[in-house]
């Protein structure tokens, strides 16, 4: 069986390609042509030699997941839903401001947590993506921005990524690799429900990457109710493992707070939300609830968010209300979920 070209590091690639008699500067000049220029077809790689093309095609699959379905809303968003090869839907976005380029990756296909606000979450948990269908939907964002330039990435897709450590790892490390795609790790955010033992083990393996923690409540039994990871890891537990891995990362963390109207945006909610960041070297984005089909809660009103976001104002950091992108074609936050083999209105985690 052929190995998917998107799987291998850079540098273990270098070492088999020196193996297989060929000279350093071929690896060099394919690299090239696979990230920058997000070329997975060797009849374009035009300065390679055909014995060199011949041992890449003999050893290695470039296929890429199909795009099934790409939407652009007004915004300039564009979701992507993609077909993977055992027929599975996965959903990115793509979501431009000026001269920046953000993609929003999935991790898996569904998710185990079932967080109360998430459509990806009524999937259930049905597989982890592997190496190289994660670092191809950043392939494939390449090729459709084409001179335009890829400027960051994060891992707020379909599942948990701290739950698909074992591959979201070694596509970090390519992301990152100077011969792979160059991403800066001030450029790569993480996201999480909240599983603390993984926000640990992600610490310890010691890749740089910014943290983005999904709190929606500083309130045990609000965020019981609608986040079943905090009946496993309640909120003091969440905040040791937040502190741990500041220590490790140079960078601050990212806390996201969803509003949901009627439910955590009372004074309440915002002494405790004050007490729970108070000390953590963090900005606070504050999400309005996009409604999803099936779930009772409504989107605030900007009079209810610019409410909320005056009861934080003695917070020393950063307090952000976030502006939702791509609402009209199911791409953002909250909203991206296969409901089908076509992924109609597909949702994002």
């Amino acid at each position: 069986m052929l190995k998917p070209i998107y799987s291998v590091h850079p540098d273990d690639l270098l070492e088999q390609i020196v193996q297989a008699d060929f000279k350093p500067f071929r690896f060099k000049q394919f690299v090239k042509w696979l990230y920058p220029r997000a070329v997975n077809d060797l009849s374009g790689m035009t300065d390679l030699p055909v014995d060199f093309k011949q041992y890449l095609a003999d050893n290695y699959c470039f296929e890429l997941p199909i795009i099934s379905q790409s939407l652009t809303s007004k915004d300039g968003s564009t979701k992507f839903v993609f077909e993977l090869a055992d027929g599975e839907l996965i959903e990115a976005v793509l979501m431009p401001e000026g001269e920046k380029n953000t993609l929003c990756l999935s991790s898996q296909v569904g998710c185990a947590w079932a967080c109360a606000f998430c459509a990806t979450g009524k999937l259930g948990s049905v597989r982890d993506l592997t190496v190289d269908e994660i670092i191809a939907q950043v392939i494939i964002a390449k090729q459709f921005i084409k001179e335009a330039k890829l400027t960051n990435l994060v891992f707020m897709g379909m599942g948990e990524p701290l739950d698909n450590l074992k591959n979201v790892i070694p596509a970090i490390k390519i992301l990152q690799s100077d011969y792979g795609l160059q991403f800066s790790p001030r450029r790569m955010t993480i996201s999480t429900c909240g599983d603390v033992p993984k926000i640990y083990e992600l610490a310890e393996t010691g890749v740089k990457i910014k943290l983005a923690v999904s709190l929606n409540s500083a309130i045990d039994v609000k965020r019981d109710e609608i986040m079943p990871v905090n009946k496993v890891y309640n909120l003091a537990e969440l905040k040791k493992a937040i502190l741990h891995f500041r220590r490790s990362n140079p960078w601050r963390i990212t806390l996201e707070y969803i509003m949901i109207p009627d439910f955590n945006l009372g004074a309440e909610d915002a002494v405790a939300l004050m007490k729970f960041v108070g000390d953590i070297s963090c900005k606070l984005n504050l999400i309005s609830y996009n409604k999803v089909e099936g779930f009772a809660w409504r989107s605030p009103s900007l009079k209810e968010a610019l409410a909320f976001q005056d009861k934080l104002s003695q917070l020393p950091i950063a307090v952000i209300i976030r502006k939702s992108r791509g609402t009209e074609i199911s791409a953002a936050c909250g909203q991206l979920a296969a409901k089908s083999k076509v992924a109609q209105d597909s949702v994002l985690a």
